[in-house]
This record gives C-alpha cells, structure tokens and sequence, in this order.
C-alpha cells in the first residue's frame, strides 16, 4: 500500500543511498589518482551515461501525435545536422534549434517526397 509513511521510507532509504554512493570514495580515498586511463575513464562516465539515456529518445521524439510509429528519417537527418554542428563548435542553443527546424522540415517533405 501506499501510505504516506512508506513512501517517506522509501525517500530515505534512496536519500542515503544516493549520498553514500558520493560519500564513500571520498572518505576512503584520501590519495590522488595518479593513474591518466583511471582518470580519463572517470571523466567520461557523466557524458556516456548521458549519452546512453538520451539517445534513444532522439530517435524516438519524431511521432506525430496519433501516430504509433515514429519517423526514423526525419530523426536520423537531424541527429547527423546535429553532429556535424556540435563537430564545428557551434553552441547548444544553435545546434538543438537547427535540429528541430532540419526534423521539422524533412517531416514536411516527407510525404512529398515519398
């Protein structure tokens, strides 16, 4: 059941362990990690973990409404204008606009085409 008492168990018991998970290495590792693969490695976990959550839904974000399918082209197409984007430097502003306005457009051209 759902009470109020069990979701606030609930709520602490993830509370703590989100807080152990960041506070034990920093309570057992006193020392500098020397080793460059280790550090590189724990540098990059934030962004592949990002990247893995999200990417999926970026193939997934073209349904229309009503619709059950989604329109992998119009995805694709504006994944790689992203890319190449981000590629240049361009910032995130930019690069997410131009990716819906590419998604937008091949969407529309989509039945002319085909």
């Amino acid at each position: 059941m759902c009470s109020m008492e069990n979701i606030a168990i609930c709520m602490l018991i993830m509370a703590l362990t989100t807080y152990l998970i960041r506070v034990i290495p920093i309570g057992f590792v006193r020392t500098r990690l020397e080793n460059e693969w280790v550090q590189d490695f724990l540098f990059y976990i934030p962004f592949c973990v990002l990247s893995a959550m999200t990417f999926p839904d970026v193939l997934y974000s073209t349904t229309p409404a009503g619709a059950t399918t989604p329109h992998f082209t119009s995805a694709a197409i504006a994944t790689m204008v992203a890319i190449v984007l981000a590629w240049k430097d361009k910032g995130l502003v930019r690069v997410a606009l131009v990716a819906v306005l590419v998604a937008i457009i091949v969407e529309l051209l989509l039945p002319v085409i085909f």
